[in-house]
């Protein structure tokens, strides 16, 4: 069968106008400029250094908060990108659990407790005590540039320490 131009003309609006709809419906499951998807959540890694509250502020501000980890899956898709952000072992992201209500009952920024069972501490951590500010160590940041022993890279340090920090979100939906 032969098309006239006209008829080529408009099949072709019509393909694109499909296909501009797929990928505005794809769009709604995606997240914004500079947030990265895994597993049905946004991630955005500060590089800019702040206390805890400030870095959390931050978060809520971009509509998230610090990250929380609710799986051995999370923790490995963190690390491996913390890796390569990672200047030295000092250079170390803010993640959303504290024990600054309670000292030892580690919350995370959402109320809930701390799953023993998903908690990847440092060998000797958490200790409640900052070298670098003789504070008690109530915040939790995260990060080893040389990688981690069984991904335990978390250690408590003082909230006010200025660190990196780890925003989280839901992807978008319609």
């Amino acid at each position: 069968m032969v098309q006239t131009l006209e008829e080529e003309n408009e099949a072709l609006k019509e393909e694109n106008g499909d296909l501009r709809r797929n990928i505005s419906d794809e769009a709604y499951w995606k997240c914004e400029a500079g947030w990265e998807l895994h597993g049905g959540k946004c991630y955005y890694f500060s590089t800019n250094k702040s206390s805890w509250k400030e870095s959390r502020r931050l978060c809520k501000d971009l509509g998230g908060d610090l990250v929380k980890i609710d799986s051995r899956d999370e923790q490995i898709f963190i690390e491996e990108k913390l890796v390569h952000m990672m200047k030295n072992n000092e250079d170390k992201f803010w993640i959303g659990l504290t024990d600054s209500e309670e000292e030892g009952r580690w919350l995370w920024v959402d109320g809930s407790p701390l799953n023993t069972s998903l908690s990847f501490w440092t060998d000797g951590q958490p200790d409640n005590w900052s070298k670098y500010i003789l504070k008690q160590a109530d915040c939790v940041r995260m990060g080893l540039k040389e990688g981690s022993d069984g991904l335990k890279s978390w250690s408590d340090m003082s909230c006010d320490a200025h660190q990196k920090s780890i925003c989280e979100k839901a992807e978008k939906t319609r």
